[in-house]
């Protein structure tokens, strides 16, 4: 049925304007009290051999949203009820910016695939604050915001930009997460470079904790596929150095060749990050490389390319504590989220582990076995 909708309706819309479509549909649903009810039943059955602890929370199970989606935190609990165990909203800005000139979002249909070059568009810090403490949950879930650069703010000038937003949103976040990987905002990513990224976790480390003083909020940084090795090592170090909490990897790739694209070549020549199944190797490859590093110290988030329950399993064995898709929903539809739980499930009653955490790094166990 979704994939009728999505070849005669969403196929023929502009992306951009088909996801408004179908985000305001979620939030309607989800505000009718009997319509949220039998979706949830239907669309978000719990699978309690998934549950799973992660940044101090309890989790229905390891599957998640990624930034990008709900960018001003207005449909949490319509994703909720969709099946998500965790939604991460924004990325969201010290300042409120209408993001980069349309048209900005293009579909590679053949390979599964976006390219987006949105550049962060969104209501800002202080609204989005006001949103979320205004929410009053219908449904379970944790609530992470991805914080990130205003455009317009000097490079220089960047560290004072994310504490406004930490000092604004910390206090309604389960987990905050740093965004220096986005390739949309001119300058963002050479503030993964240790040098720059070093104040920046500080800065905002000491905001989150200045602000919220009953509880510790846990901080991640989210980082893009395209760093070199040696890059990723030392992103790794000082995240366990500064006793950050996690990493989230990882974020679209400015990268096209090799990544077996078949879509219309003027269309993979289209500027941006590339997200979707092309990206899934690479990401699943930087994940390796930190479980490798960092081991249990800290909690790692794959996304990148997952859209089957077998993609979510391998980056679970991989090392992730949680996963995170974005695209493939897109390409899926709202039976997804119920598809991948009971995929895992099965893979998990399959395994030779009693639990999820059992399964974690499994791969790298065997490896040194």
């Amino acid at each position: 049925m979704y994939g009728l909708l999505f070849r005669e309706v969403f196929c023929r819309m502009d992306p951009e304007k088909a996801h408004h479509l179908a985000f305001s549909w979620i939030r309607r649903v989800a505000r009718t009290p009997v319509l949220r009810t039998f979706a949830a039943a239907v669309l978000a059955p719990r699978h309690k051999e998934l549950r799973i602890e992660a940044l101090g929370r309890r989790m229905h199970g390891p599957f998640g949203l990624a930034a990008g989606f709900d960018k001003n935190a207005e449909g949490i609990d319509g994703l909720a009820m969709l099946g998500f165990d965790h939604v991460e909203v924004g990325t969201v800005t010290g300042r409120a910016q209408p993001g980069n000139s349309r048209k900005r979002l293009f579909r590679l249909v053949g390979d599964r695939a976006l390219i987006n070059r949105m550049g962060f568009n969104n209501e800002g810090s202080a609204a989005v604050a006001a949103r979320l403490a205004a929410r009053r949950a219908v449904f379970r879930t944790t609530v992470g915001v991805n914080i990130g650069k205003t455009k317009a703010v000097p490079e220089g000038e960047a560290v004072a930009d994310y504490v406004t937003s930490t000092e604004a949103l910390a206090a309604h976040a389960h987990y905050l997460v740093v965004n220096v990987s986005s390739p949309n905002t001119p300058g963002l990513r050479n503030l993964q470079a240790t040098e720059h990224l070093r104040p920046l976790l500080t800065a905002v480390r000491e905001a989150a904790d200045r602000t919220v003083t009953t509880r510790r909020v846990p901080l991640l940084v989210k980082i893009a596929p395209d760093l070199a090795d040696e890059d990723i090592d030392a992103v790794a170090d000082l995240a366990v150095e500064l006793g950050l909490d996690g990493i989230i990897a990882t974020n679209t790739t400015i990268a096209r060749e090799g990544l077996g694209l078949t879509s219309d070549p003027a269309l993979r020549a289209e500027t941006g990050g590339l997200s979707g199944a092309p990206v899934s190797d690479r990401s699943l490859e930087v994940l390796r490389r930190l479980y490798a590093r960092v081991g249990g110290q800290l909690t790692l988030v794959g996304v990148g390319g997952i859209t089957t329950a077998e993609d979510a399993w391998r980056r679970i064995l991989a090392g992730a504590t949680l996963v995170q898709g974005y695209t493939a929903f897109l390409y899926e539809g709202p039976l997804w989220m119920r598809t991948v739980h009971k995929g895992l499930a099965r893979r998990l009653e399959a395994s030779p582990y009693a639990t999820l955490a059992e399964a974690i790094g499994a791969d790298h166990r065997k490896v040194t076995a």
